[in-house]
């Protein structure tokens, strides 16, 4: 009798964790398959319409893909404001259908991406909506290469790493089902073409071919990092949209701290809020953002500071140098019919350096701003598959600077020096060569006209692979990017490894431009996992200090 009780406890137990486990993959599919929750908005404000408390114990600049994880995790036990310059949600970036249209769609008033044209001459983007670039972009996730950590310049504790990775995976990315119709024919070719061996689906970098994860569910639906926000403690966040920062404001005595910041929302009315004591002013504003507001509020190279007659609040020479952006070069293949797999699902990582990914254009797409070296305005009736190599650690970089010493709405100018550096035209070649071997493999042979030859938009790869005039030419013609734009505030340069700003205390900058390196095949895993993990490191040094443990939960 005994045993009969036990067993049919254990049965019983079995079947309620059974039933557990069932409601928690109902839970995950219905979220993964459902537009994006908005709990966020609950404390998510007009600037116009809200008037924030006089301090703060956290002001974050920038509601993007690092500042949304890490004003999530700081409000979890301490006050912080959010001021994002853009809107909130736009229904317009959250369909897979939709990725190119927010290029096509920038403006110069509110739209959710920012163009710009750099010194180079090639056109660029930025986001300017709450979720930054993993609302705009086109979904891929995977984490950072070894490389990135073993360079980064910063104090990596790797079990810490490996858990702010999967309190965003868990909160936001989906695992891919089935490879739609042209992923599944990159995924092959790429095999056969000898990027191997076959990684299947993993969020880890490794070399070979691999499935990453995305940001967009099955049904083709974004789950940006603005959804991040809704781990919050919404007590003690606020977030404003249209909230430009004009400066950060420090102290008048020694040492010198940030003490607050300035903005202004979009009637034009400006306003001061205040950090308290153990407080800081975070700059998430990304790459081309934080560089630009640290050189208005002072801090940067002298000599340019004084040219502008801004004043200087500390000569810091490195902020906004070491910019950089990946060249993209490849083939545009005009297909036969519509393919929809929209999204990016498969990256090759090369032996020869190159990383290798593919990305549909849909029908009657402008391609100008996607394409830039087309030409006059293209629209065709058919889709264009974009192959690109991603020239994955360039030597060349660049610098930005101002063109308004008072005004934040004037971008700053940038130059990134495109192939500048013999190695990274040496990239460019090998990255010409797997395309070559793509191109020539079984699996491809169904996308050719007539069974006989591809039909290129633009370039197609040059006859001619052994002279290195020829492909830098090639490289250059053929110059596009990826939009990963990293570098201007570097550790050891302008942070510490902590991402604190030499020199500044209660100061602090976390996102893409303290990036060495690009991490891994496509950043912005990378970067939301290092907003939550600076956040936690935040967290546990606060506790440090008032002699108490801190607890994480995931």
């Amino acid at each position: 009798m005994l045993n009969f009780q036990t067993m049919l406890h254990n049965v019983s137990l079995f079947f309620l964790l059974l039933c557990i486990w069932l409601q928690q993959e109902v839970n995950c599919f219905v979220h993964q398959n459902s537009p994006p929750d908005s709990g966020y908005l609950r404390f998510t404000y007009e600037a116009t319409d809200f008037s924030p408390a006089k301090a703060y114990d956290y002001i974050i600049i920038g509601g993007g893909t690092a500042g949304c994880p890490l004003a999530a995790t700081l409000s979890e036990s301490y006050s912080v404001l959010l001021l994002e310059r853009g809107s909130s949600l736009n229904k317009s970036v959250l369909y897979e259908s939709n990725v190119f249209q927010n290029i096509l769609a920038a403006n110069d008033n509110d739209s959710p991406v920012q163009t710009f044209v750099s010194e180079d001459g090639l056109q660029n983007a930025r986001a300017r909506i709450l979720g930054g670039g993993s609302m705009i972009n086109g979904g891929f996730y995977s984490r950072a290469d070894d490389y990135f950590y073993d360079n980064a310049g910063i104090e990596w504790d790797m079990g810490a790493v490996e858990r702010a990775y999967e309190w965003v995976e868990n909160s936001i990315v989906t695992r891919p089902g089935r490879l739609n119709r042209f992923q599944t024919s990159f995924f092959n070719g790429l095999l056969e073409s000898g990027v191997v061996p076959d990684n299947g689906f993993t969020f880890d970098h490794v070399r070979g071919t691999k499935i990453g994860g995305s940001t967009f569910n099955d049904s083709g639906i974004r789950h940006g990092a603005v959804e991040l926000l809704n781990n919050a403690n919404p007590e003690n966040l606020d977030v404003l949209v249209h909230a430009m920062v004009d400066r950060v404001i420090f102290s008048t005595s020694d040492p010198l701290a940030a003490v607050g910041v300035a903005y202004h929302d979009s009637n034009g009315k400006y306003h001061i809020v205040h950090v308290r004591t153990n407080g800081e002013v975070i700059l998430s504003a990304g790459a081309i953002g934080s560089p630009q507001l640290l050189l208005l509020s002072g801090l940067g190279p002298t000599s340019n500071l004084t040219s502008l007659n801004i004043p200087v609040v500390r000569d810091h020479p490195f902020i906004g140098q070491f910019m950089a952006d990946n060249p993209r070069t490849g083939v545009n293949i005009l297909l036969r019919d519509s393919i929809t797999d929209l999204g990016l699902r498969v990256a090759g990582i090369t032996e020869s350096g190159p990383y290798i990914e593919s990305f549909t254009v849909a029908p009657n797409t402008p391609l100008t701003s996607i394409i830039p070296f087309v030409g006059s305005v293209a629209i065709f009736n058919s889709s264009v598959q974009i192959i690109g190599g991603k020239i994955t650690r360039p030597k060349s970089t660049g610098s930005l600077h101002l063109l308004s010493a008072s005004n934040v709405t004037v971008g700053p100018s940038v130059r990134f020096n495109y192939y500048n550096h013999t190695e990274d035209v040496n990239e460019c070649w090998n990255a010409v060569e797997v395309i070559r071997k793509l191109l020539a493999t079984p699996t491809m042979e169904e996308y050719k006209f007539g069974g006989q030859n591809f039909e290129f938009l633009g370039l197609p790869l040059p006859e001619e692979s052994s002279d290195y005039e020829t492909i830098a030419s090639f490289c250059r013609d053929t110059l596009s990017t990826f939009w990963h734009i990293h570098g201007g505030c570097l550790p050891n340069k302008v942070v510490d490894s902590n991402l604190k700003v030499i020199g500044v205390d209660s100061l602090r900058v976390v996102d893409a431009s303290t990036f060495f390196n690009s991490p891994g095949t496509n950043p912005q895993a990378t970067t939301m996992m290092l907003g939550r993990y600076i956040g936690i490191k935040m967290l546990e040094e606060r506790a440090a200090s008032q002699g108490h443990p801190f607890l994480e939960y995931i």
